[in-house]
């Protein structure tokens, strides 16, 4: 109790919690709403498989036995039309003030991990006395607050990324997108005006020092996680194209600059980098890497 454990407990994390006011006919319609965005970003991070927990009423609690069973309708209501109808139910689990739904994703190893959670409240509406007019402005009624939660802690939700990737990132948000691989010091002078054209396109990318033949130079590029590289040499600076490798694909063949840009920008991960022209199968550009390392070396 109370040790430190990288990035999964820290002194202090971040939460991104949010609360939503609505009437108990809007709950429904909210509740899936929050389903529908908590989805839409875990699966933007590959995380599609999830355990559903529906916690219901404890012994002690807050709230009219109408409006507790009217959340938890709800909250039962949005998980079948979202089609999450293999969830378990924590009977007695729920918090004193509502019912919730708690998501839990699973990493690329199959563990379980709690992060997303929809906790209705009906206690701190009440506590800051608040009200609306209903439709026909007859009485005044009281709101439910919809608490949600998609990362949880946000430290922890990026551990449990880096661990289930083992760091290799999905292209949109790897630290590096591109490498560019010098095969000769002539051609660093081109790097640089690629990688500055990369940047101000809004793509993170490095120049490898070229210090190293270039089997090893793709060889760390591999080791460190970098979704592609490129390596450069008196071709490529003759003909204003790359010979693209993607580190889960291999060989992608040659490319123009501003093609391979805008493949970049418009790919969410490496499956969406199209092939390019194959220098061994068409022998019109593009580069076999095996060829160019014995050409330059």
């Amino acid at each position: 109790s109370g040790t430190l454990h990288g990035l999964f407990r820290v002194r202090g994390f971040t939460q991104d919690d949010a609360h939503i006011f609505c009437t108990s006919d809007q709950l429904e319609n909210e509740i899936i709403g929050v389903l529908d965005l908590t989805q839409n970003i875990l699966s933007q991070f590959g995380f599609n498989k999830y355990d559903i927990m529906l916690s219901t009423r404890p012994e002690k609690s807050v709230g009219s036995d109408q409006i507790w069973e009217d959340a938890t309708n709800a909250l039962v209501g949005a998980l079948h039309r979202k089609g999450w109808d293999d969830y378990t139910i924590d009977q007695g689990g729920g918090s004193f003030y509502g019912p919730k739904i708690d998501i839990k994703i699973r990493d690329a190893i199959g563990r379980k991990w709690q992060c997303s959670t929809i906790q209705c409240d009906f206690n701190l509406p009440e506590r800051f006395d608040l009200t609306y007019v209903d439709a026909d402005q007859s009485r005044e009624l009281r709101p439910i607050m919809l608490h949600r939660a998609i990362f949880g802690s946000i430290e922890r939700f990026f551990g449990i990324l880096t661990e289930s990737t083992a760091g290799d990132f999905p292209l949109w948000l790897a630290p590096t997108q591109l490498r560019l691989l010098p095969v000769t010091d002539a051609a660093q002078h081109f790097c640089q005006k690629v990688a500055a054209r990369a940047l101000d396109v809004g793509i993170r990318v490095e120049i490898d020092p070229g210090k190293e033949r270039l089997a090893k130079q793709i060889r760390n590029g591999w080791d460190q996680r970098i979704p592609l590289m490129a390596v450069v040499g008196e071709r490529e600076m003759q003909s204003g194209e790359l010979a693209v490798r993607a580190r889960a694909r291999g060989e992608l063949g040659s490319v123009p600059v501003d093609d391979l840009f805008t493949a970049i920008l418009q790919a969410r991960s490496i499956d969406d980098i199209p092939t390019f022209r194959l220098d061994h199968e068409e022998n019109e550009g593009g580069v076999d890497f095996q060829q160019q390392q014995q050409q330059h070396e």
